[in-house]
């Protein structure tokens, strides 16, 4: 399934439940003028492949991941998110200049959000369905 997703986009694997994430993968839409991201939950078949592929147990990340099929690689937490920003509209890519702070620290950050994430913004019953407009973003 991952031959599937063409080498000059990139995978953006989420957890369709969450409402930050969602807010997330829509605010990224937005600005993703080039046409680079498909989007999957980490929920469905191709996030479920892919986080085999990459033997990463989903029951112990709260991450976003970045798959780039073009270099066979994946991206976590906020390594993830910086490399995603990278692609985006003005000012938006100049999160990017967050890669000079060190990764533990970066991380720590992203693991607090990610941990107090349904507290905060709260979790839906089940993944987000896209609007027949935003469809083709989506693998499944």
């Amino acid at each position: 399934m991952t031959n599937n997703i063409p080498k000059n986009k990139q995978l953006i694997l989420f957890d369709g439940v969450c409402n930050l994430c969602n807010s997330s993968v829509l605010y990224v839409i937005k600005r993703d003028t080039n046409n680079v991201f498909l989007f999957a939950p980490l929920q469905s078949s191709v996030g479920k492949l892919i986080t085999k592929k990459y033997n990463i147990d989903t029951n112990k990340i709260d991450s976003i991941l970045l798959y780039k099929p073009s270099q066979d690689k994946i991206y976590q937490k906020s390594s993830a998110a910086l490399h995603v920003a990278k692609k985006l509209t003005f000012p938006t890519r100049l999160m990017v200049l967050f890669f000079i702070v060190p990764t533990f620290f970066r991380n720590w950050v992203y693991d607090y959000v990610a941990k107090n994430r349904y507290k905060w913004y709260g979790k839906k019953d089940a993944c987000m369905i896209p609007t027949p407009k935003l469809k083709a973003k989506f693998l499944e």
